[in-house]
């Protein structure tokens, strides 16, 4: 069978010593979507979108920060550990989702912490446009050539040329797929539902969502840890479990809340 054979340049554009990269296009590219979509919910919802622009900075550095410490004691501790400095490294590549939500999580709180927005209100709305923002920053991993799948027969395999001659699984484009149709979801979930309730519910559905499909997708994602070749789960899928179980709790809370 002939297997579509995918070897591009991550480099997008270079201007002497300047390159671009498609991962940083996509990753930044998606915060600036997002903040237009966040200034809509808030011209919405007759609130001030004054305040995006500060925001934007917040979400970027704490998702940019919490996703390289994640990625550093989660996945490569041990050489992490005994390589301090390079933990600055950014370029070199290395960033962990999970941590990213959580380092997203802090900047959420404290912005609307010194600007005097409601945390939940604020949150729930976030979820919409960091939907998009997974979708874009796996496109950009797809562009990497990393984060690839395990071999496969299937027809639809892709031979990452960048990593050996094998078909794999095209787990960055499913994962994209998935966390876009997700953001389609919730967006539609928003315009559907009481503000009130999109408070409490959005947030829920998000974390429910998304880590049950990182979750199952590890399954045809080669591993990324080297020291948990031997076990059960995957380190992104015991990260993942917390997560899920909270979206879960959350969204009882949510509709029994609603109910009284």
């Amino acid at each position: 069978m002939n297997y579509f054979t995918w070897n591009a340049d991550p480099i997008l554009l270079k201007l002497g010593p300047l390159q671009l990269y498609w991962y940083g296009l996509l990753f930044v590219g998606s915060f600036v979507v997002g903040s237009w979509i966040l200034k809509w919910i808030y011209l919405r919802e007759n609130r001030d979108p004054e305040i995006l622009e500060s925001l934007f900075v917040y979400i970027i550095i704490g998702a940019a920060v919490g996703a390289r410490l994640a990625h550093c004691f989660f996945y490569e501790p041990t050489y992490y550990l005994a390589n301090p400095l390079k933990i600055l490294a950014v370029w070199e590549g290395g960033l962990a989702s999970h941590g990213g939500v959580m380092g997203v999580l802090l900047a959420t709180w404290l912005f609307s912490k010194k600007h005097n927005e409601s945390f939940m209100w604020l949150l729930s709305r976030l979820t919409i446009p960091a939907a998009l923002s997974g979708a874009a920053i796996r496109i950009g991993n797809f562009m990497n050539s990393e984060i690839v799948g395990k071999p496969t027969d299937v027809p639809w395999a892709i031979i990452f040329e960048r990593i050996d001659n094998l078909p794999r699984h095209p787990s960055q484009l499913y994962e994209a797929i998935a966390y876009f149709t997700i953001f389609i979801f919730l967006l539609l979930v928003y315009k559907m539902i009481k503000p009130a309730f999109a408070t409490k519910v959005l947030p829920a559905l998000w974390f429910l969502t998304i880590f049950t499909v990182r979750f199952f997708l590890e399954y045809v994602k080669t591993k990324q840890a080297s020291y948990n070749v031997d076990q059960v789960l995957t380190t992104g899928q015991w990260l993942s479990v917390p997560f899920m179980l909270l979206g879960l709790v959350w969204l009882v809370w949510a509709f029994l809340s609603e109910k009284k």
